[in-house]
């Protein structure tokens, strides 16, 4: 082996550390998700936040660093959108449902319902070949249980509305509505961005004061989900560019 090709090895060496070093990163995933479950049973509310903010702050983040570091081709024997899957499905499905079953947010006649719903129908979602459609959306509703589920335990909303809810996300998993990708998408990108970044902050800094949040952070937040759904819901054309 010539130093040549020595000098040539060493930085493709230093792009497969780094592609696997970020598949780890998404891996840790996996720990977060954990310590929320143990945190749940313990009743620690707070820690269980706290884990579930560090957990998507991973998840909104790998996909930037997989792209910057070129997972695909550096990293190949690992299955990235796999991994992905399996750690979303424990985060965003399996975490708040066993939350939503050991809080009292849900009548006790139907919490088993609602937690076997929503695991099966999410199955469904994750499993659909077309989940993530090429253009970068999710169809049907895309999951996100675990905002459902803190959205429910800081709103103190009657037991039975936030069952209400849930079968109406359970039934929206069906529904082909394609929902942006916030940090993918293509169309009033700056102002997407802008406007996820802010709620995502803002969404941190009140959760972390749990149980003391200020009580405007909630309503403050839904002009995002206003914009998320009015963005999702028109003709993917008439907000192009």
């Amino acid at each position: 082996m010539t130093a040549s090709d020595t000098t040539n090895e060493r930085p493709n060496l230093l792009r497969s550390i780094a592609a696997y070093g970020v598949h780890l990163f998404t891996a840790t995933g996996a720990i977060w998700g954990l310590l929320g479950i143990l945190a749940i049973f313990e009743g620690k509310y707070k820690a269980m936040i706290i884990y579930m903010i560090v957990a998507m702050l991973v998840d909104g983040f790998d996909g930037m660093l997989a792209r910057w570091a070129d997972v695909k081709k550096y990293a190949s024997g690992v299955d990235g959108a796999l991994l992905d899957n399996i750690l979303d499905y424990l985060n965003y499905v399996l975490v708040p449902v066993i939350f939503l079953i050991k809080a009292d947010l849900l009548p006790e006649s139907v919490r088993l319902f609602t937690a076997c719903a929503i695991l099966i129908t999410s199955a469904y979602q994750f499993t659909q070949s077309d989940a993530k459609t090429d253009d970068h959306h999710f169809k049907g509703f895309p999951s996100y249980w675990n905002v459902a589920a803190l959205y429910m335990l800081l709103m103190n909303l009657p037991q039975w509305v936030n069952f209400g809810f849930l079968m109406l996300f359970n039934v929206l998993v069906f529904v082909p509505i394609k929902y942006i990708y916030p940090s993918r998408n293509s169309y009033l990108r700056t102002l997407t961005l802008a406007l996820t970044y802010l709620y995502g902050a803002i969404g941190i800094w009140g959760l972390v004061q749990y149980p003391n949040q200020p009580k405007w952070v909630v309503w403050v937040s839904f002009i995002y989900v206003a914009y998320y759904l009015v963005l999702s819901v028109l003709p993917k054309k008439s907000h192009e560019n």
